[in-house]
This record gives C-alpha cells, sequence and structure tokens, in this order.
C-alpha cells in the first residue's frame, strides 16, 4: 500500500477503502452430532445400569423359569427347555394357595397400618411443637437399622419362653402365647414386626406431602368455622392424595418383596403359616440346601408381574386425575 493510498484510505468516509466490503467469518456453530454426543454421554452410565441391575437379571430369571435348572444343569449351562411347565408346577403345588392368600394379608394389612399410622404421625408433627424434631428422629430409628437387627430384635421379644412381650402379659394374668411357633399368630407376629419397620418411611413421605399444603388454606377454614376433623377430610386427605398414591404404591412394591424379616423371624413356619411368595421362591432357591431354581424363578416372575400391575393400575388412576 503507497503512501498515497494510505493518505486517500484516511480520509476515506466510513465504509470505504480496500477493506470495504468485507463480511466477518460467521462464527462456527457447534453441530447437532456435538449436543447428541453429549446427551449420550450423560445417559450412558444410566443405560449401563438399568441393563447390568434390571434388563439382564429380569432376562435371566426369565430364562431359569423355562428351563429345567437343577445344580449339574445350572453348573454345565445345559438345561432343557420345559417351557411354562415349571409355572404349572407352582399353581399346582399345595403351597401355592397359603403362599397366595399369606401374601395378600401380610400385604394389605401391612399397607394399611403403615400408612394409618404414618399419617396420623405427620399431622401430629405438623403442628410444630418443641421436641418435634428430636421425636421425628428417634421415629427414623427403624428404618434405619439394618433389617437382620430389627427382625432378630423383634424374634426376642416374642420368644415364648422369655419373649418380653409375654413377660408383660403375664403381668396381667395372660398364659403363654406361642408368637412365633403357633401356625395361628405366626403371620400377626411378622405382620407387626414389618409394620413397625415400615412406619418411619410413611410418615417422611407423608410428613413433606404436608409441608407442601399452603397454611393459607388451614386459616382460611378456620375462618369459615371448619374444625379439625374437618379440616383433615375436606383439605388435608384431598391435597395429599398423589403423594398418599405413591406412598402406598412404593409400600406395596416394598411388601411384596420381604424375605428378611419374616425369614429370620419363623423362616415361613410352622409349617407354611407364615410362608408368603417371596418366602417361598427364597426357600427354594437357597432354604432347603436342595436348591431349585426354576421353581424359584417361576414364583419370582409371579411377584414381579402382580407389581407390574399395580404399577399401570397407579399410571392409569394418575392419568384419569390429571385429565380430570
Amino acid at each position: 500500500m503507497t503512501t498515497t493510498e494510505a493518505t486517500a484510505t484516511a480520509g476515506a468516509p466510513p465504509g470505504v477503502g480496500p477493506g470495504a466490503g468485507r463480511v466477518p467469518a460467521p462464527r462456527r456453530r457447534r453441530g447437532p452430532a456435538a449436543s447428541q454426543w453429549a446427551a449420550a454421554g450423560f445417559a450412558t452410565p444410566l443405560l449401563v445400569y438399568l441393563i447390568l441391575f434390571y434388563a439382564y437379571p429380569l432376562v435371566r430369571n426369565i430364562d431359569l423359569s423355562v428351563h429345567d435348572y437343577t445344580i449339574r444343569a445350572f453348573v454345565q449351562g445345559n438345561a432343557e427347555f420345559v417351557g411354562f411347565e415349571k409355572y404349572a408346577e407352582v399353581f399346582s403345588s399345595a403351597t401355592f394357595p397359603t403362599a397366595l392368600w399369606n401374601t395378600a394379608v401380610f400385604t394389605v394389612v401391612s399397607i394399611v397400618f403403615q400408612y394409618a399410622t404414618g399419617l396420623a404421625l405427620a399431622v401430629f408433627f405438623r403442628s410444630g411443637f418443641r421436641l418435634s424434631g428430636l421425636l421425628r428422629a428417634m421415629f427414623l430409628v427403624p428404618w434405619l437399622l439394618p433389617l437382620i437387627v430389627s427382625a432378630s430384635t423383634w424374634a426376642w421379644m416374642l420368644n415364648s419362653d422369655n419373649g418380653i412381650v409375654n413377660s408383660v402379659l403375664a403381668a396381667f394374668g395372660v398364659g403363654q402365647i406361642n408368637w412365633l411357633t403357633s401356625p395361628g399368630t405366626a403371620l400377626l407376629s411378622v405382620t407387626i414386626a414389618n409394620i413397625w419397620l415400615g412406619i418411619p418411611f410413611n410418615l417422611v413421605i407423608l410428613y413433606s406431602g404436608l409441608q407442601n399444603i399452603p397454611g393459607e388454606v388451614y386459616e382460611a377454614a378456620s375462618l369459615d368455622g371448619a374444625g379439625p376433623w374437618k379440616q383433615f377430610w375436606s383439605i388435608t386427605f384431598p391435597l395429599l392424595r398423589p403423594v398418599s398414591a405413591i406412598t402406598i404404591l412404593l409400600g406395596l412394591i416394598y411388601t411384596l418383596k420381604v424375605v428378611d424379616v419374616i425369614w429370620i423371624m419363623t423362616t415361613g413356619g410352622p409349617g407354611d403359616a407364615s410362608t408368603t411368595l417371596a418366602i417361598w421362591s427364597y426357600r427354594e432357591a437357597f432354604g432347603t440346601g436342595q436348591p431349585d431354581f426354576s421353581p424359584a424363578a417361576a414364583v419370582g416372575n409371579l411377584l414381579i408381574l402382580i407389581a407390574l400391575v399395580f404399577g399401570f393400575l397407579h399410571l392409569q388412576l394418575q392419568r384419569r386425575q390429571e385429565d380430570s
């Protein structure tokens, strides 16, 4: 560029000169492929987890139920395909009606009392009185203890000879009750223990749901003359319905698969008095010393199917509520 051109350019108006008319190079934008790779990177750990801990065990369980897996076949991997023969064997077993009935009683009674007690405690603690936080923390102790500790404690308390429950009853003139060894009380005993273990979970979830209900609603109801009972049925219970539904569903799924509490306290006995479907499956696979994996897997798949049915019912009811 010569001196004359530089002088001319310096005196030229804006937009005129050698560089005039040049369009700045556009900034390179990250293409859709970059965002897709980022999304895949975030989703991969979740997918790996679901495949390893959900999909594969489910497929493996179905495979066990449609093959005749003896110990030798399990080791050698040459189990005979039998189709639904193991399911027919389960349905025709004399244990099936008893286990199904015990599962229904154990599950329904546990959920009803866990939810009712948890809701009552949540409403009680909502007032926020002094030491409310400390008492709530104490109610969480059963939930925090290892299940083997809780079940062993209940087994000791309900011991026929030296249990504290019979000792207290004896002070009131009540004779010895064989809580864990009598067919009439074994299922009741494990149900009481399971209720005690499930109350903290219901308390925590329902108490959290109560915190989302505005206090102004209760104040307006009080001004209209509504008492505590009317406020509960007209405000608390209806507004807590979505939280209650998911609490009951989770409680149902958990209770269906309870094994440790019953196994530690009664091992499903005496006889089949406290045998549920979960206990029956565990006993067939690990509890007899002669594992029979195929019937155990078939019973386990029945439990999965029951849980899925109730899960879909919950989704259907939730969809109807949203539409209405």
